[in-house]
């Protein structure tokens, strides 16, 4: 008799939760959104960071929740993606913020900013060190929130027409080169230019500049630019590494469902690790190509990173003194950028710099 009576009470609860799950799944609602990028998508690893976004967070919400992304200029141009965004005119970005630095230089500090931290420490500094919560405060006032959105690991120094051997021949070139690190290069007499991706080469090939920097080996010979220059250098100061960040209006982000916020927030990370790892894993065979091509590889000299440090320092200082959003995020970031170069040096560094030497 007990026995029956638990299996008829056994049958009514699965006949309940059978009911239960459609109405869950019912309650949910279809969302879709479009998302502009600032890559064009003949970059599958920087621009496939959307890719990736876009098809986990459609996985994560049964289909529910769909997220179209447009390449570079399909919607916007390229470098207005973030104002798309905050004008509503679509829900969603993905951009490296120093385009940004002509609003306010404190848009850096999501991105990078010269001689700052490397891929992981960036990350650590975004995810523990307190970098969420002081960017997120910054992009308020912008009616955004950011998400990380990729890292493409420590950068080239570029391609240059002619071989860059003193300082003094950094003056008047003119040179593609974004964010902070235009106006540090302004200080050793350089030219910048703040170009998109795609429009770099035929710039290049021209003569309408003297040198371009982009990102790395992978995307670099996409672009072809050994084609039209020929001297490609290192280390890119200026880009440590580079986080890239998706953007989504504050408005559009309240109306989430939270397990659709839940979905955002977990791809976003899923993107921001794949691009590093596609970046380290295709890096290295491309640059040998490059170099098998006729590729001359360059580093710059000490005298030349010691004078572009010092102006860098000055440069921050001086964006510090006379912009209160800006010191706000500079002074803990520099303390941690202190304590992790501490750090690196006592095991990371070591290990690291004995295997280079072993080859």
């Amino acid at each position: 008799m007990e026995r029956r009576s638990f299996l008829k009470k056994a049958a009514v609860g699965a006949s309940v939760g059978a009911v239960a799950a459609p109405s869950f799944a019912q309650a949910t609602p279809t969302i879709n959104w479009r998302l502009a990028s600032s890559f064009p998508k003949s970059l599958d690893t920087i621009y496939g960071a959307s890719d990736t976004f876009t098809k986990r967070v459609a996985q994560l919400t049964d289909g529910k929740f769909n997220i179209r992304p447009f390449a570079g200029g399909e919607i916007v141009p390229a470098l207005q993606v973030m104002d798309a965004v905050q004008a509503g005119t679509v829900e969603m970005g993905h951009s490296a913020s120093y385009y940004y630095f002509g609003k306010d230089p404190t848009f850096a500090f999501d991105a990078v900013v010269p001689f700052g931290l490397t891929s992981r420490q960036q990350t650590a500094w975004f995810d523990q060190g307190g970098g969420r919560e002081l960017t997120r405060e910054f992009f308020k006032g912008y009616g955004i929130v950011n998400f990380l959105g990729g890292n493409t690991g420590t950068q080239m120094g570029g391609w240059f027409r002619k071989e860059i051997k003193d300082v003094k021949d950094l003056n008047g070139l003119k040179m593609r080169i974004g964010g902070f690190a235009g106006r540090v290069m302004q200080k050793l007499g350089v030219v910048p230019q703040q170009i998109a991706g795609g429009d770099i080469y035929p710039a290049l090939e021209k003569g309408t500049i003297d040198a371009a920097e982009w990102i790395g080996p992978y995307d670099d010979e996409k672009l072809g630019f050994n084609k039209v220059a020929p001297f490609y250098y290192a280390p890119g100061w200026w880009e440590p590494s580079l986080q890239l960040s998706f953007y989504i209006g504050i408005k559009e982000w309240e109306k989430l469902p939270k397990q659709y916020q839940a979905a955002v927030e977990a791809a976003s990370y899923e993107a921001h690790v794949v691009m590093q790892a596609e970046y380290d894993a295709r890096n290295p065979a491309a640059l040998a190509r490059l170099l098998k091509n006729g590729v001359k590889l360059r580093s710059f000299s000490k005298p030349i990173m010691e004078a572009c440090y010092k102006a860098a320092v000055e440069t921050m200082e001086e964006e510090a003194g006379k912009n209160a959003k800006f010191k706000k995020i500079y002074e803990p970031w520099k303390r941690f950028r202190q304590d992790q170069n501490q750090w690196a040096s006592v095991a990371e560094a070591p290990i690291q710099n004995f295997m280079i030497g072993r080859k």
